[in-house]
């Protein structure tokens, strides 16, 4: 695979910039251009990822292999579906020999391999109906790259992710197979922390990780734990 960055040809990549418009304001054109010079997103598209935060999954599994074939695999909040092609592509979905459930509030198109659900994970039901997409098995690995919608405030936003990766660890625990993984986004901001103290008593090993292609200039983590104490290996 052709690393994103690499230099493909002679000759150094050009920085672009857009032209200016009237209707753009200075972030949506500051958001453009960073767009526009990042070689994940360049990368993506030429590999048919729907989003540069492929990579970042791709650079997690590579160094702590989370992602096995014939594994099953669910991921939370999953638009626009990066992610999920990942998992599809490392558990062999496409071969018939794991699964992968992907679930969105908002939904997202069809990938192949992948179970797409529109819902709410955490509605009445939804873990039940998830299991039942597994084939009545518990999950193997629960994946969670869900963000709120940045308000611009830090602390807020903060507050809010890390309210999602809670969600995303009480989820984890109803669903997981024992020695499951999870995986989830968190911001740093003052209480990024406290979410690992009770995931060490559910886990045997809790970190954050933090890929080369998360943006030097983010708060983005990502808080990894392995090999979940709990739950039976089926409902």
């Amino acid at each position: 695979m052709t690393r994103p960055g690499a230099r493909v040809g002679p000759g150094r990549r050009l920085k672009q910039r857009l032209k200016s418009g009237k209707s753009r304001t200075v972030s949506s054109k500051a958001w453009l251009e960073r767009q526009l010079n990042d070689p994940y997103v360049a990368e993506a598209r030429r590999q048919g990822y729907r989003s540069r935060a492929a990579f970042k999954l791709i650079e997690i599994d590579d160094k702590y292999h989370l992602l096995k074939p014939g594994q099953k695999i669910v991921d939370l909040g999953a638009a626009p579906g990066g992610w999920s092609q990942v998992a599809a592509q490392r558990v062999r979905a496409t071969e018939g020999r794991g699964s992968v459930v992907a679930i969105d509030l908002h939904g997202m198109d069809a990938i192949p391999g992948v179970i797409v659900l529109h819902d709410d994970f955490l509605a009445d039901g939804v873990r039940e109906k998830i299991i039942a997409e597994l084939g009545g098995e518990k999950a193997d690995v629960v994946l969670s790259d869900m963000a709120p919608h940045a308000t611009g405030h830090r602390q807020t936003d903060h507050l809010q992710i890390m309210a999602l990766a809670e969600a995303a660890y009480d989820f984890a625990k109803s669903v997981l197979k024992p020695g499951g993984h999870l995986l989830a986004k968190v911001l740093r901001g003052g209480t990024e922390g406290e979410i690992l103290k009770p995931m060490k008593r559910d886990f045997a090993t809790v970190k954050h990780v933090k890929p080369k292609a998360s943006r030097e200039d983010s708060a983005e983590l990502f808080v990894l734990a392995m090999g979940f104490r709990g739950g039976d290996a089926t409902t």
